[in-house]
């Protein structure tokens, strides 16, 4: 089984969960992450039907948007500072942001470009040491401080559940929905609207997100990684 297979029977799971949790398979996302493999695996996604794809290093972000300009590009790893305006200059959507200097440097990146970059705020809902993001409780002021920057469009929020308990991954991502609810009332009712999105659940937990309400699942290995044939 390649590429193709793997992603087309990860599409057609992920339309059934959804059907399962009562909802459009319309509403969800496959991300396909293809940060192991190169150009051509990207490229073998898309002739399958991937649209959008996921990178954690601003090189390779660069490198695959490059080469393939008509999909979407989501940027989901650390931020580095210095590296703000590449990432900036090749994201449909950034998932990671969850420091306000990194949100004030984004800002400015885009302003240049003359582009309003949409982000999510990445929140740190099971509080593991080893997990990046900003915490629940802090996550008001977050939002409201990125709100408040001309050229940049707040869309949800994202997180990473612990690895190896699916039961405890979907009560975070149930936590995380519910936490999105709370801070759309928050906002101005434009804002609100766009605030729409929730990227949640990886290869070993995506059904779990998708029934908590997840719009976004992000899989990397389930597409491009021989084991899960």
């Amino acid at each position: 089984m390649g590429i193709q297979e793997r992603y087309r029977r990860e599409r057609a799971q992920v339309d059934e969960a959804c059907l399962a949790a009562g909802r459009s398979s319309e509403e969800v996302l496959l991300l396909a992450v293809s940060k192991t493999v190169d150009v051509s695996g990207a490229q073998e996604a898309f002739a399958a039907g991937a649209r959008a794809f996921g990178e954690n290093r601003p090189d390779e972000l660069l490198r695959k948007a490059s080469a393939l300009p008509q999909a979407q590009w989501h940027f989901i790893g650390n931020i580095q500072s210095r590296r703000i305006p590449d990432i900036v200059a090749h994201a449909d959507l950034i998932h990671s942001l969850y420091q306000v200097k990194h949100a004030r440097k984004m800002d400015e990146a885009a302003a240049q470009l003359g582009k309003v970059q949409e982000v999510l705020l990445e929140v740190n809902v099971s509080g593991e040491a080893s997990k990046s993001g900003v915490a629940p409780q802090d996550a008001l002021g977050l939002m409201e401080d990125v709100a408040a920057l001309p050229h940049l469009s707040l869309r949800g929020l994202m997180t990473m559940a612990p690895q190896g308990d699916r039961t405890y991954a979907r009560q975070c991502f149930q936590e995380l929905v519910a936490l999105a609810d709370q801070l759309r009332t928050q906002l101005p009712p434009s804002d609100a609207q766009a605030f729409d999105q929730i990227s949640a659940g990886m290869s070993e937990d995506w059904e779990e997100a998708i029934a908590a309400g997840s719009t976004i699942v992000r899989l990397g290995r389930a597409i491009f990684s021989e084991e899960f044939e």
